[in-house]
């Protein structure tokens, strides 16, 4: 029996076979837009170095097509009636050692807007086609040099805001996700082996010693899957940021505590209740952790029109937000306005802060969590002196990490497509066991394994659908 026979295709190789066959150049500026000291210009495809030699001049006056691999060339850009654009470099990455697997040539010019744009309209006059979002990487994806999750990782390194997220974002491109998903698809292959060569040479009483060394094995799958999808919520955050609402009454320290977190002074601070009557909204790196910070207006009854529709949008993002920062001030009896605001925290995932710890308190952590009916966690703190500000950093952590070793950069699952993927393959060996417990036969547990062994394959690329791989790529920018 063909042991891989009734697979799905292995989609990645038929699309690194399609890619082959296409053999188009493309090509995108790969540099953020705008004024800067260097701009880079990304070619790749077959006749990358024939599309860059018709707008690149060497100033040894050699045809850039002899130029050797990871040779750079100094010259001058020039447009179709050889008059010089720009002075710059080009970088010539010959096959299959550069980003793409294909010959890559980057253009390195001057940074400003009109001379890139210049440029690569150049490229595409000589040859070249505008790149797709993020078409560099799926090229790379395709002809063999990433995996999936790998090239995931990509972007989630351009995007990183903290350095934690970058260790992350590092682990998965370096391979340390993906061999945890290798290792367990070579397991569950192994027992998929083992079954179908027990049906092809039957042996008295082997199914009985050959199910429960499958099911030990499935369980131990099983629990590695589990600690993986552990690590989901906090994945998820150290990609995208964790949505955090900054509420309070007027004048209760909402924007210094803003600039405390953000350590700058980003919001106006004065003494008049009402300042803030807009939201702003800022990432800071508290502990590692990414927060999108959204310093709302104060909440309370108001007269003024534009007060009064900030105070509404800060009531929306309280709904929206995934943690919430009450401030309350220590030094001030609780009024109508205070209680409304723990009302609105009720049941949410919030942190409740007693600032103005340095004045004389006359409210507790205890009347604040008498009124929200569950264990919130409270802190007392002073945006003036900072006191404080180092526990609520520690109680932040823990809420976003919930048990999950911090550690472990590498195998953290970053997105809800890995997770649903993971959850999807534990209810395919679930089905595993299930079937062996039911006494169905070795031809059902067999079909089983197979599908958590391509379930898992969707997180690496090895099975994954052509949709699926066009969905990822097409949240790339252009240029990678």
């Amino acid at each position: 029996m063909n042991l891989l026979g009734t697979t799905r295709g292995d989609s990645r190789a038929k699309g690194r076979e399609d890619s082959m066959q296409q053999g188009d150049t493309i090509s995108a500026i790969a540099t953020p837009q705008g004024e800067g000291g260097i701009g880079v210009i990304r070619i790749s495809g077959e006749h990358a170095l024939k599309t860059a030699g018709k707008v690149f001049e060497a100033k040894n006056g050699k045809p850039l097509v002899q130029a050797g691999s990871h040779h750079a060339v100094y010259g001058h850009i020039v447009d179709e009636k050889g008059q010089v654009v720009d002075e710059a470099l080009a970088l010539v990455m010959l096959a299959p050692h550069s980003y793409t697997v294909e010959d890559v040539v980057e253009l390195q010019c001057h940074g400003g807007l009109m001379t890139l744009r210049k440029t690569l309209e150049l490229t595409w006059k000589a040859g070249a086609r505008p790149a797709e979002r993020g078409e560099f990487t799926k090229r790379a994806f395709l002809n063999g040099r990433l995996d999936l999750s790998e090239a995931q990782a990509v972007m989630d390194i351009i995007k990183a805001r903290t350095e934690t997220s970058l260790t992350m974002a590092a682990g998965h491109l370096t391979g340390h996700f993906s061999k945890g998903i290798h290792a367990m698809r070579h397991e569950i292959l192994g027992m998929i082996a083992h079954i179908e060569a027990a049906i092809d040479f039957p042996e008295d009483e082997v199914d009985d010693v050959l199910t429960y060394d499958i099911q030990k094995k499935v369980v131990e799958i099983r629990n590695k899957i589990a600690g993986l999808l552990q690590t989901a919520h906090a994945g998820r955050i150290l990609r995208d940021g964790l949505l955090t609402a900054i509420i309070g009454k007027p004048n209760v320290g909402k924007s210094s505590l803003l600039n405390s977190l953000l350590r700058e002074e980003r919001a106006i601070v004065t003494d008049v209740p009402g300042t803030t009557r807009d939201s702003i909204e800022e990432y800071a790196d508290v502990g590692g952790i990414p927060l999108r910070i959204i310093d709302t207006a104060g909440i309370r009854a108001t007269d003024d029109v534009v007060e009064r529709i900030g105070v509404e949008k800060a009531r929306s993002y309280v709904k929206e937000a995934a943690l919430i920062l009450a401030l309350f001030d220590a030094s001030r009896p609780l009024d109508a306005e205070d209680e409304e605001i723990l009302k609105l925290v009720r049941g949410r995932e919030a942190i409740l802060l007693l600032n103005k710890d340095d004045l004389t308190p006359v409210v507790t952590a205890e009347m604040l969590q008498r009124h929200v009916k569950k264990e919130v966690p409270v802190i007392t703190i002073s945006t003036r002196t900072q006191n404080g500000l180092a526990a609520l950093t520690k109680a932040i952590t823990a809420k976003v990490y919930a048990g999950t070793q911090a550690g472990q950069e590498g195998t953290f699952v970053t997105d809800a497509r890995q997770a649903e993927v993971l959850r999807q393959a534990d209810e395919h060996l679930a089905a595993a066991i299930r079937t062996i417990e039911a006494d169905m036969g070795l031809d059902f547990i067999s079909i089983d394994l197979r599908s958590a062994w391509e379930k898992l394959g969707e997180l690496t690329g090895e099975t994954v659908g052509e949709d699926i791989i066009n969905e990822i790529f097409s949240k790339f920018c252009i240029g990678k």
